[in-house]
């Protein structure tokens, strides 16, 4: 199986509004394959609490303004590991120890890596 086409769209959104925030090593893994219910994991890093938290916000704002559903977040308290379900993209918001210590590339490193795109969707005039 591949992501869908709707998953990549949230990916790229989500991955603008992480970067707006000073997001950094974002990674976004196909795991469509092992997970049935799930399309493409996005993992990011901040470099403190504060940053994690900024990130978390904007890419959970930036997606429910564009009409797509939140089904579960955690983390958000404590801001160390925040994870953000839509369904098919699920994001992962790391401080970056705890990136290191949980090394989920390592544990979905046969899932084929999907590019991040940063720049902005040009518009039609």
């Amino acid at each position: 199986m591949t992501a869908s086409a709707s998953a990549v769209d949230m990916l790229q959104l989500a991955a603008r509004a992480a970067d707006a925030k000073g997001g950094e090593d974002l990674v976004a893994l196909d795991v469509s394959g092992p997970l049935p219910l799930v399309d493409i994991f996005l993992l990011v890093s901040g470099r403190n609490e504060r940053n994690v938290a900024a990130i978390a916000d904007e890419i959970e704002e930036r997606l429910l303004e564009a009409g797509h559903k939140r089904l579960r977040r955690e983390g958000r308290q404590e801001a160390r590991w925040v994870l953000l379900d839509f369904g098919d993209l699920v994001v992962h918001v790391f401080h970056d120890e705890e990136r290191t210590y949980y090394g989920l590339e390592r544990l979905w490193k046969d899932c084929p890596v999907v590019p991040v795109t940063l720049d902005a969707p040009a518009t039609a005039e």
